[in-house]
């Protein structure tokens, strides 16, 4: 319950501070859960099956009313578990098509060869049978420990007990279920007024460990009322989630098991085309709720204690931006600066210089915040109790200007605590 409250605290206040595009009304479930979370065609459950914790959900399922739109990123990770081959199969044969998508947590069902995709297409034969469909209806996703089979007759009368648990309201367990390391579920809900009606996004994330750009280490699933085709849904998945999940890193580690889905089940007003401006609104809201999700698994990233944004301004394009922005994110040196409140800019400008971007070191401009620590001419002149007041904070920016180039890009990343080395010394005890 203290793990909950907690979860629960971070996401008040982040939809508090965060700003909004004006077309979306953010909403955030009660302290029980029983607010009407889900879109219109939607409902979800959790039950506890064991399968390495007791005591505690960790098998979840959210199903559609009817046939369903859907789109999904995978990880890029050449080592991919078994449910991510399945579903891609599933989502190459029908993404008209996609009525469910089941999870489990505790056991990742990687590296286990043959038995691990039988075990996989079990897992979705099971949920067609308890919800009338066609198995290929059904993507599937684990997380947990690599190299390890599933306990499936733990998994089977799990999926059997879950259409009991399945309703609208309830997303707390649904969050719950998908869990490893995290401390707190991580879910949001908005709701969007395009030209023929409103709709509601809908989404739940998982993530703590693990989590680095290229399809950030996670699994995150998101559902919305809205009419869309796949092509066009596929198309805004995919540009929100750079600017999302792909922009966050704790430690610098890539998944076997990266997944984000979006389902949407066609109640609500259609998208007609992407030139339109209910496509625009839409995408502008898909990225929000996308953001929002994954700066949750940032703060909550394995003994984390710092949530900093770092931005790269004036690189020469985007992807040089990109390159330096990232390298300072995953710098080890730089997050246990962070973690200690040292304001070692040297540091930063390092992992820039190494980054790849192009760059004139005589032009590199550093603030913390508003505070100015680098000035042109590798000129620093600035007060450390200063410094030392804004390190000290939950959340800070850093910022770096490289030149007078476009490119800008923005990574969130989180400090390397001791802590982060007791959780995965001892990961599979």
């Amino acid at each position: 319950m203290e793990k909950l409250c907690k979860g629960l605290k971070v996401i008040h206040q982040l939809s508090a501070t965060t700003l909004w595009p004006s077309s979306v009304k953010p909403m955030t479930a009660d302290s029980d859960g029983t607010q009407d979370f889900w879109p219109k065609g939607f409902s979800a459950g959790a039950v506890s099956a064991n399968i390495k914790y007791s005591n505690r959900k960790d098998l979840m399922l959210l199903a559609t009313e009817g046939p369903a739109t859907a789109a999904a990123l995978f990880t890029r990770n050449l080592c991919v578990a078994a449910p991510i081959t399945l579903s891609r199969e599933h989502l190459a044969f029908s993404p008209s098509s996609i009525r469910a998508i089941v999870c489990n947590s505790g056991n990742a069902n990687a590296a286990t060869g043959s038995k691990g995709l039988e075990d996989a297409r079990a897992m979705a034969e099971a949920v067609a049978q308890e919800l009338s469909i066609n198995p290929k209806e059904v993507l599937v996703a684990s997380t947990g420990v690599i190299g390890q089979l599933l306990p499936m007759e733990k998994v089977r009368a799990g999926i059997s007990s879950l259409a009991a648990t399945m309703q609208r309201q309830s997303v707390l367990d649904a969050a719950s279920a998908i869990m490893t390391t995290d401390t707190f579920p991580k879910f949001f809900t908005l709701e969007l007024e395009l030209s023929g009606g409103t709709i509601r996004l809908s989404g739940i994330a998982k993530g703590s460990g693990m989590i680095c750009p290229d399809m950030a280490t996670m699994l995150a699933f998101l559902a919305t009322d809205a009419l869309i085709e796949p092509a066009l849904l596929h198309t805004a998945l995919e540009r929100a989630n750079r600017k999302s999940f792909n922009a966050i890193t704790v430690d610098g580690d890539t998944s076997t098991n990266d997944m984000v889905a979006i389902v949407a089940s066609g109640s609500g007003p259609e998208i007609k085309s992407d030139n339109s401006s209910d496509c625009a609104l839409f995408y502008n809201a898909l990225e929000a709720v996308m953001t929002f999700l994954a700066k949750l698994i940032v703060i909550d990233g394995e003994g984390a204690t710092k949530l900093v944004e770092i931005t790269v301004k004036g690189a020469a394009d985007e992807r040089d931006a990109e390159r330096a922005a990232r390298t300072i994110a995953q710098s080890s040196l730089v997050k246990t600066a962070i973690h200690g409140e040292d304001a070692n800019w040297g540091r930063i400008i390092a992992a820039a210089g190494r980054s790849g971007a192009i760059f004139n070191q005589e032009d590199l401009e550093l603030h913390f915040n508003d505070l100015s620590i680098l000035k042109p001419g590798m000129v620093a002149d600035f007060s450390e109790e200063a410094a030392s007041a804004i390190l000290a904070k939950e959340s800070y920016t850093i910022t770096l200007r490289l030149g007078n180039g476009t490119g800008e890009a923005t990574i969130w990343s989180c400090d390397l605590s001791k802590e982060y080395v007791d959780i995965n010394g001892s990961y599979r005890s």
